[in-house]
């Protein structure tokens, strides 16, 4: 294979694009384990009073990433954050007002592999958020186990990501005075493993535990639909029931947390690496969808939100495909 090596005459603005997105990837793949790493160390030298300090702090903070999070809208607003979005490019479209005195859960898809989208949209204001929205805080949810993780934790929760547990969605969208968006990738883990180009194949069948906490807090829902998600990388061939895929499942089961294989693009390189390709990201943001409080739903209640949620998600979809460079033949598939 000749390897194809990016020309020496790459303009200053794209190197920092480039700069940018490097630092994410590793930021997702490599820091929190650079976090725990510099936490033991400390724990081990003289500066053992530190992280006895911050061990304490810990404790006593423990529960933020349930209760809102820390946001930063310093860090938020990083001019990195520019360069983050116009490496691919990241877009967010708005279709419809919303109104800041309620909370909503966005249903963010597809996860992709590294959720860029959501990330970029979401969890900084790059792509203007708040401009969009005014009177809305959105909050990025993520699995529970990153908010262990000393240092690291702090880190992620500036941008505004809080945990995705159960009680977490459920302090955010049951406060009274609103203006709170939590934003959910649906499809979750093992949507990350089918995640590739052209994969238009959506965990979100059985996924109904978001549909029963909007019912419950009167939360009103968004679908939201992320075109070029699953263009940013290539994976390596796991199909259902190879040794791979089985491999795959079974750490997700034990550890929580997906292990794509996944492969794109290099810093200096074209061939490989794990930089995701610069493809365009057009986070297109639905209509609400009205929810009556229902302190008690009942499955019924649960079905039938679940089945209006579906059908505007693909409706959306549907609107929006051939704009972003979707053929009109292609369809979502719900699993």
């Amino acid at each position: 294979m000749k390897i194809e090596f990016a020309p020496l005459n790459i303009p200053l603005r794209r190197r920092l694009q480039t700069a940018a997105v490097l630092q994410w990837t590793f930021s997702f793949l490599a820091l929190a384990q650079c976090c725990l790493a510099v936490f033991i160390l400390l724990a081990l030298s003289d500066w053992w009073t530190v992280a006895l300090l911050y061990a304490c702090w810990l404790w006593l903070d423990w529960d933020t990433p349930t209760c809102g999070g820390r946001r930063s809208g310093w860090v938020r607003s990083w001019t990195i954050w520019d360069y983050f979005r116009d490496y691919f490019p990241i877009r967010l479209i708005k279709t419809a007002d919303l109104d800041p005195k309620k909370n909503y859960i966005f249903g963010f898809h597809p996860h992709g592999v590294l959720v860029a989208g959501a990330f970029g949209n979401f969890c900084t204001e790059s792509t203007g958020f708040s401009r969009l929205f005014p009177g809305l805080r959105s909050h990025l949810l993520m699995l529970p186990f990153w908010f262990r993780v000393p240092l690291f934790r702090e880190y992620i929760m500036c941008g505004g990501l809080v945990s995705s547990s159960k009680s977490s969605l459920s302090y955010l969208v049951s406060r009274p005075e609103g203006g709170n968006v939590a934003v959910l990738a649906v499809g979750g883990a093992p949507e990350a493993l089918d995640a590739r180009p052209g994969a238009l194949t959506l965990q979100v069948q059985n996924r109904k535990g978001f549909i029963k906490l909007a019912l419950k807090h009167g939360a009103q829902l968004v679908p939201v639909f992320s075109f070029g998600e699953n263009e940013l990388f290539d994976q390596m061939e796991n199909p259902a029931g190879s040794p791979l895929r089985t491999l795959q499942n079974r750490l997700q089961s034990i550890m929580g947390v997906a292990m794509p294989l996944f492969h794109a693009r290099g810093v200096f390189q074209y061939n490989f690496g794990l930089m995701p390709y610069r493809t365009s990201i057009h986070t297109v943001v639905g209509k609400p969808i009205s929810v009556t409080q229902t302190p008690s739903p009942s499955s019924e209640d649960i079905n039938t939100l679940h089945d209006v949620y579906l059908q505007g998600l693909s409706d959306l979809f549907e609107q929006h495909k051939c704009a972003y460079g979707l053929r009109d033949d292609q369809h979502l598939t719900f699993k």
